[in-house]
């Protein structure tokens, strides 16, 4: 099966990445919630939105050493190797921050998975040559079609919404937080909460 994988929130992990990024440069005080909403939220409200447009900039290309992959992805990438799938990861993002020095957020995101070992020449890893890394949002759908992905894992329940995704795609929606309960219902999507809820549907036969 071609399976294919976005990038942020579905395998790279930013569970308290923001709120330690803010504190390095000084943003908030240190008893703010750890969670990125409450980064974003206590920004915006003291009318410093260019401050939080600029952190997801560093975050996203100075400090992914501070993110780590999703508990349990390592572990399906190699058992879906093993199980005979190809892998495709394919995500979005500009190439640099709209605010902030110009790090390059793809060379960011690629290096975050090399240096994971989650993509390399290993018959456990992905082949970097199915590494995608998109401008927008359309253009991401475009290459999920174009890729022929008999399923998708998303976080974002808008990339399932488009009426551009293929319809020979499967949905899955990834949720830890489980947040999309009612949406997923609504909208007929496959909402899976961990990779190894994943591993277990798609590697029985491997795990």
């Amino acid at each position: 099966m071609r399976i294919g994988i976005d990038f942020d929130n579905t395998i790279a992990c930013y569970d308290g990445v923001f709120h330690a990024a803010a504190l390095e440069r000084g943003l908030i005080p240190a008893g703010l919630g750890s969670d990125k909403n409450a980064v974003r939220d206590y920004l915006n409200g003291n009318g410093r939105a260019d401050d939080f447009t600029e952190l997801q900039g560093y975050v996203y290309g100075a400090r992914m050493d501070l993110a780590s992959p999703y508990p349990g992805f390592a572990g399906f990438v190699a058992n879906a190797r093993k199980a005979g799938h190809d892998l495709f990861i394919i995500s979005h993002k500009t190439r640099h921050p709209i605010l902030g020095p110009r790090h390059d957020l793809h060379a960011a995101a690629r290096g975050f998975l090399t240096e994971r070992g989650l993509v390399g020449g290993g018959r456990g890893q992905i082949d970097p040559a199915n590494v995608s890394l998109e401008l927008t949002k359309e253009a991401k759908v475009a290459r999920i079609a174009a890729l022929g992905c008999e399923a998708f894992v998303d976080d974002l329940p808008e990339i399932f919404a488009s009426a551009d995704f293929p319809d020979t795609a499967r949905r899955i929606l990834f949720d830890p937080a489980h947040q999309f309960a009612d949406l997923a219902r609504q909208r007929k999507l496959d909402r899976r909460g961990s990779w190894a809820e994943i591993t277990a549907e798609f590697c029985r036969e491997h795990v």
